[in-house]
C-alpha cells in the first residue's frame, strides 16, 4: 500500500537508497538508426538507485527520420511494388537508394 503522503514517500525511498532529481531540460533527442525522437518543453527526472541512474521523459516525442534516410510513404512502396511487380521489402529498398524518387526506382527495378 502507498503511503498517503509525500513526506512518507520520501523517506520510505530514502531507506531504499533512491534519489529523485528534476533536470531542467529543454529538448531531449533520442537518435536510433532509423528515426529521431525529439521530445521539446519536457520533464525529465533522474532516478539514482544506488548508484544506478535511469532517467523518466515525461512529454509527447515528435518524429524525425535520422541523417541521411529519406523518408518514404508507404503509398510511394505500394506505387513501387506494383509497376516493378517486387516485393513491397524489395520495392523500399529501392527507393532508399535513389533518396525516395519513384520513377527511378522502377527503373532500377526493371532494368
Amino acid at each position: 500500500m502507498m503511503p498517503g503522503n509525500q513526506r512518507q514517500m520520501k523517506r520510505m525511498m530514502k531507506k531504499m537508497g533512491m534519489k529523485t532529481e528534476e533536470i531542467d531540460a529543454t529538448r531531449v533527442i533520442i537518435e536510433t538508426s532509423e528515426k529521431n525522437l525529439i521530445f521539446e518543453d519536457t520533464q525529465v527526472v533522474c532516478i539514482d538507485v544506488q548508484g544506478q541512474k535511469t532517467y523518466q521523459i515525461v512529454g509527447t516525442p515528435k518524429e524525425e527520420m535520422a541523417e541521411g534516410k529519406v523518408a518514404i510513404p508507404e503509398e510511394d512502396v505500394k506505387l513501387v511494388a506494383t509497376h516493378a511487380s517486387v516485393t513491397e521489402e524489395e520495392a523500399r529498398a529501392a527507393l532508399e537508394k535513389v533518396n525516395g524518387e519513384p520513377a527511378e526506382a522502377i527503373i532500377l527495378l526493371t532494368s
